[in-house]
């Protein structure tokens, strides 16, 4: 099942810098920086959370995870989702959710964001109609509009990318397209790693370019053939990028992998890398 077909029926069954306070560049020169947050975003486990949500939950806390990433909250109401969360020590400063057409709808969304007590809301796909020079000033601005209301009521709108991105659309590419058109202030980024490089791209080139739009990252590794893998176990530096990002303010960072064939496993092995990564 692709993201947005995925996202859209979990969710319909229920009827989201500036450097370290404190902390100038010069000293981070010379000392072992690390993570401020390691988080995980549930589509990892989402056949666990399908069968069992406060158990999977569960399970990613005791791995050592303290921040979530929601897409989709398989029919429980944000109120007892938060709950669970409070019980087994975890936050969620952000989900994954497809911005509806209607803003109204749109509302319900911010609501339960705020009652899950996220600080962040993403849209994590473009569908491909959309995806011509035209469509995509048109999603940008419905991005603005979605952004806007987000900030009034109190959260953070942003994009996730995969690779389609950054294929070139009338020799432009869309990333770069919904960076100029959209409001930095109203629409942030959270970078997919894996997939910017799969794209051919540098995560390190576009934060150079605008280093205060990009507050969250999603952690995912790449073989040297293009599949992806836990993190630590492929080819992308991750010390170089994510040292890069979490020195220019980066607040959240998520393993992801789309594809696990022992989802809790690959949790628990990317977890396990990056809480001894230093950089």
């Amino acid at each position: 099942m692709e993201r947005r077909d995925f996202i859209r029926t979990a969710l319909g069954a229920v009827a989201g810098g500036a450097l370290l306070p404190g902390l100038a560049a010069a000293e981070w020169r010379g000392r072992a920086a690390r993570l401020r947050a390691i988080g995980l975003q549930l589509y990892t486990v989402r056949t666990e959370m399908a069968g069992d949500v406060e158990g999977t939950l569960a399970a990613v806390a005791a791995i050592g995870y303290r921040e979530v990433e929601f897409a989709g909250l398989f029919g429980r109401q944000p109120r007892d989702v938060r709950a669970m969360l409070d019980r087994h020590g975890l936050v969620a400063p952000s989900s994954h959710v497809a911005v509806p057409a209607a803003m109204d709808e749109w509302k319900r969304d911010l609501d339960d964001a705020l009652v899950l007590g996220q600080s962040y809301i993403v849209c994590p796909w473009i569908d491909e109609k959309d995806r011509t020079t035209d469509g995509l000033k048109r999603v940008a601005a419905r991005f603005n509009a979605a952004g806007a209301a987000a900030k009034q009521a109190g959260l953070q709108f942003a994009y996730h990318n995969h690779d389609f991105e950054f294929t070139p659309i009338d020799g432009r590419l869309p990333y770069d397209l919904l960076l100029a058109e959209c409001d930095r202030s109203l629409v942030k980024m959270e970078i997919d790693i894996y997939w910017m490089v799969n794209g051919g791209q540098d995560p390190l080139a576009y934060l150079a370019r605008d280093p205060g739009r990009f507050p969250m990252v999603h952690a995912k590794d790449r073989t040297a053939d293009g599949n992806m893998a836990d993190v630590g176990a492929g080819v992308i530096d991750f010390p170089k990028i994510l040292g890069a990002f979490e020195r220019a303010g980066l607040m959240h960072c998520f393993v992801e992998r789309d594809d696990a064939p022992q989802p809790m496993a690959s949790a628990r092995a990317s977890f396990a890398y990056l809480d001894r990564l230093t950089f």
